[in-house]
């Protein structure tokens, strides 16, 4: 081959995903997840060797540069095995349940998943990263490939056992019965007690390392707190805080990494994702809405800063999927990291002796691959470090800032870790809310605009109008797929709570119209009412490909929210405006078919818990009716407090007709008594009673801490 040629490309090259893209240039024979690759499996009498990982993946990258890339390790494969390749955020479906079989197989899961299937696609073995060569107590990924091969040889009978024990433990893991259970107030308390126990009291957080921060469970232990379960505010205020102190927050840019692999928050997981991130903003600003902790509001300031900055398409709207963590393989963490020789070039001695103490970098760091890296953490409170440094609390706040200001500039010199600019539905449903919470209850500048923009984008992009919604919305540079990513119960769940909280922020009755037919839509596709829950993947969804054809109904968050909580509870959202008892029949049947299991889950069962707040709880609903600053005051006073089963709706006067508003509201509404004089007024209904309109913005704050 001349120097000018180009080297060949597999069949990867024409997929729409960022993640297969980037292994198009590899001498596997990669095929994407689709009936060529299972019929080519099947003609040549080949088992399959399966990899699923992310454009954001870390070892998914070690592993394409050490094995995938490696000429000897393709010819094995490509000798042995029909290699299938996924993009596991483009294919949750598929992910989700190979992931349950590696589980079942060898007791661990995560990215890159390396399964190997009979041609069919079910697996007979699977584990994780695979080394090149036999290290970490791992044989080397040649050996096992060869060995897999000899047992589909000479041992196919055994192997194709193993494959059917594994489906089974998919199936018996994805329809565990849990009717046994009661719904009660009771359930809510064990799974908050479970959670509580796990809390660290030192460093915050649950359990020791690795920590994840568990949104849901965080928000549950606010709504106990709101009770007066003291430790749950405790667990829930002391994570926060240490979270936002700790090097899994980026101290310069803001946003959360995704996890940490200590017990302190310091060392993280070094890639940035959506979904961690507009779950947390939404913590941080029900903490705010809650205790009024101004750190809280900084914090959940930042997340908006840097998403807005970095993970958004500001033109048309759009929230991307996540920053790599990594340049490349021999880099872990580089960008984000210092040493301090780095750290005093960019700064003068006097921002260097603050910012050294403020964000702990010393000549020893935190970074095992390089001990010199430091990960910048806080350690002290701005008033202690002005005490060390015998300076007062401004000057050491302006040398802080000046400091930040400078090493974020020599930090953005530095080549940046790839974003991947797909937008996914569910991910963009979840941010669209957490920016609509942001302006309501933090009035943070810019989120509702912008929410609104995305979530137009996603109406008229991913959502047909009638029955199917798309799991993308779209991909980088406009890439079309070959076959379409189908939309899954999140996606729908999701979009659905968008919608809602679009109306609210817009009284736009549009978005209500289309919280209801997606609704519908959602219970028609992904609904088995003889199981009464909600099945990830649409009942008539075409292909079962592999485990395609396991029933999964979702009920732990992992690691975003679970589908059939926050489907439930978007019924539930759904049937306190439009009237619809079937909504709420849903909801109740759904939460009720895991009552029984639910527990077991802890910290994984947080939005599963808060769903049964919002069934059992008594519903709060403020109908702020005006305009002009009595009514902001209205408003302001009702969104002050965190309850999940508060509704803050404002309206105009001449919004008070039928069909300007949700069907049970426009009931209520039109039925209630205009208080004579007022320019703007407040009807409190708790329940299925509404209190005489309050004019007072005192009086309201009042009446609601009252409920409380």
């Amino acid at each position: 081959m001349s120097e000018s040629a180009s080297p060949a490309l597999n069949q990867l090259a024409n997929s729409a995903s960022t993640y297969l893209r980037s292994a198009a240039h590899q001498p596997v024979d990669w095929l994407p997840w689709s009936e060529a690759a299972f019929a080519r499996a099947q003609a040549e009498d080949k088992p399959i060797l399966l990899d699923i990982g992310a454009v954001w993946c870390h070892w998914c990258h070690v592993m394409d540069g050490e094995s995938y890339e490696d000429p000897a390790v393709a010819e094995v494969i490509n000798r042995h095995f029909v290699a299938v390749k996924v993009d596991r955020d483009e294919r949750p479906d598929v992910d989700s349940r190979y992931q349950a079989a590696v589980q079942a197989i060898s007791g661990q899961g995560g990215w890159p998943l390396t399964g190997f299937l009979s041609s069919d696609g079910r697996p007979f073995y699977g584990t994780t990263y695979i080394p090149r060569d036999e290290r970490y107590g791992r044989a080397g990924i040649i050996r096992v490939l060869e060995s897999m091969a000899q047992v589909w040889r000479e041992r196919r009978t055994e192997a194709l056992n193993a494959a059917a024990s594994v489906m089974a433990a998919i199936e018996n893991n994805e329809n565990v019965s849990g009717r046994q259970g009661e719904l009660s107030r009771g359930l809510i308390d064990k799974i908050i007690a479970s959670i509580v126990a796990q809390f660290d009291p030192h460093h915050g957080g649950f359990g020791a390392q690795p920590k994840f921060p568990h949104p849901g469970a965080l928000d549950l232990l606010l709504a106990a707190a709101a009770r007066g379960n003291e430790k749950a505010r405790e667990a829930f205020t002391v994570t926060l805080e240490k979270m936002a102190a700790g090097g899994v927050y980026d101290q310069l840019a803001g946003g959360f990494h995704r996890y940490s692999v200590d017990e302190r928050w310091v060392v993280p997981h070094f890639e940035k994702m959506l979904y961690d991130n507009t779950e947390l903003l939404r913590n941080y600003v029900h903490g705010y809405q809650a205790l009024g902790n101004e750190e809280f509001l900084r914090t959940a300031r930042e997340i908006v800063a840097w998403l807005d900055g970095v993970m958004t398409d500001g033109d048309r709207g759009g929230f991307y999927g996540s920053q790599d963590a990594d340049v490349g393989l021999d880099d872990d963490g580089d960008y984000f990291t210092w040493t301090a020789d780095e750290a005093r070039a960019a700064l003068d001695p006097d921002e260097f002796e603050a910012a050294a103490l403020w964000w702990d970098i010393g000549a020893v760091g935190d970074m095992h691959h390089n001990p010199a890296k430091n990960v910048l953490h806080r350690n002290y409170t701005i008033e202690q470090l002005a005490e060390k440094t015998g300076k007062t609390v401004e000057q050491a706040s302006a040398e802080i800032a000046s400091a930040k200001t400078k090493l974020l500039a020599a930090r953005l010199a530095r080549p940046t870790p790839f974003i991947d600019r797909t937008l996914y539905t569910s991910w963009n449903a979840m941010a669209v809310t957490a920016y609509f919470e942001a302006a309501r209850a933090a009035n943070i500048a810019g989120t509702q605009e912008f929410a609104l923009r995305t979530l137009d984008r996603l109406l008229y992009e991913a959502w047909d109008g009638e029955q199917t919604l798309g799991h993308v919305i779209a991909y980088p540079e406009g890439g079309a797929p070959a076959e379409v990513a189908p939309g899954t119960l999140d996606d729908y769940a999701f979009t659905i709570h968008a919608c809602i909280d679009g109306w609210l922020a817009s009284q736009e009755m549009k978005y209500y119209r289309a919280a209801v037919k997606i609704a519908d839509a959602m219970i028609a596709r992904f609904y088995d009412r003889t199981a009464c829950a909600f099945l990830d993947s649409a009942i008539d969804g075409g292909s079962r490909l592999g485990v395609l054809a396991a029933k999964r109904k979702p009920l732990q968050d992992v690691p975003t929210p679970a589908g059939n909580p926050t489907g439930a509870s978007a019924l539930l959202r759904l049937g306190h405006l439009s009237g619809r008892a079937d909504y709420s029949e849903i909801a109740e049947d759904t939460l009720a078919s895991f009552a029984g299991i639910a527990g077991q889950y802890r910290l994984h069962a947080g939005s599963y818990a808060l769903a049964v707040e919002r069934l059992l709880g008594e519903s709060v609903q403020i109908v702020v009716v005006g305009s002009g600053d009595a009514a902001s005051q209205l408003q302001s006073a009702a969104e002050k407090g965190f309850s999940v089963s508060k509704t803050v709706i404002r309206v105009s006067p001449a919004q008070l007709v039928p069909g300007a508003v949700p069907e049970a509201l426009a009931e209520t509404l039109l039925n209630a008594p205009k208080p004579a004089g007022a320019d703007a007024w407040a009807l409190v209904c708790k329940g299925h009673t509404c209190l005489p309109p309050i004019a007072d913005a005192a009086a309201l704050a009042e009446t609601l801490s009252c409920g409380n």
